[in-house]
């Protein structure tokens, strides 16, 4: 199959931070921005890896541990994000539930798998789809930041719902493990380069 041109294969590189095009070299300062441009992120793939890694040991313990501590009445009930979303359910607010379930539970699980994909594309040379692979790559970066949802909705009820003696919000250990997966991996999807994607890939368009 014919392989695919790049802008490396002719000889110039994309700048980071203000996407001017430069001639290439092993290492290139931007003539408008003045910052470094590597010709390609390799290195980054051992902390992209890294990341991943960090970010599914936390993911079981977000998923196990109580996310927060309802007290009503003197009677104290803890919820993981499952436990929550079944709660939403019986309470008939199953919108709220579907969002939750989406956001704190598909979106993390998800992009772990994707950049789990992307790495395993780059380091054994893959012959795929290079612009869907590019597509995936995207989406995750783009949908990262919506995986704050139960987190944000916790800070709420701990600051709105401190009633002494009759209702009280408290964050469970599963938050801190939540919010590191979050953004772990937005810090994995930023450090990795999609560019890599390309360089060994063969025409399959």
């Amino acid at each position: 199959m014919k392989p695919i041109t790049t802008a490396l294969k002719q000889g110039f590189i994309r700048c980071h931070e203000c996407g001017t095009l430069i001639k290439s070299k092993v290492q290139s300062q931007c003539p408008v921005c003045k910052g470094t441009v590597p010709v390609r992120r390799n290195k980054n793939l051992h902390v992209t890896t890294s990341l991943i890694i960090s970010s599914i040991c936390l993911y079981i313990p977000a998923n196990i541990y109580p996310i927060m501590t309802v007290t009503e009445f003197g009677v104290t009930a803890r919820h993981t994000i499952a436990g929550g979303i079944v709660v939403l359910i019986q309470k008939d607010m199953t919108p709220i539930a579907m969002l939750v379930l989406v956001a704190s539970i598909l979106v993390p699980l998800l992009k772990i798998l994707g950049i789990t994909l992307l790495l395993l594309c780059v380091h054994y040379r893959w012959q795929v789809s290079a612009r869907l692979f590019t597509r995936i790559y995207r989406i995750i970066a783009f949908v990262g930041r919506w995986s704050m949802l139960d987190i944000f909705m916790i800070s709420i009820l701990v600051g709105l719902v401190n009633l002494a003696g009759i209702a009280n919000v408290i964050a469970g250990p599963a938050a801190t493990a939540f919010a590191a997966v979050v953004v772990l991996t937005m810090l994995a999807a930023k450090s990795f380069d999609p560019r890599l994607i390309w360089d060994h890939q063969h025409n399959h368009e």
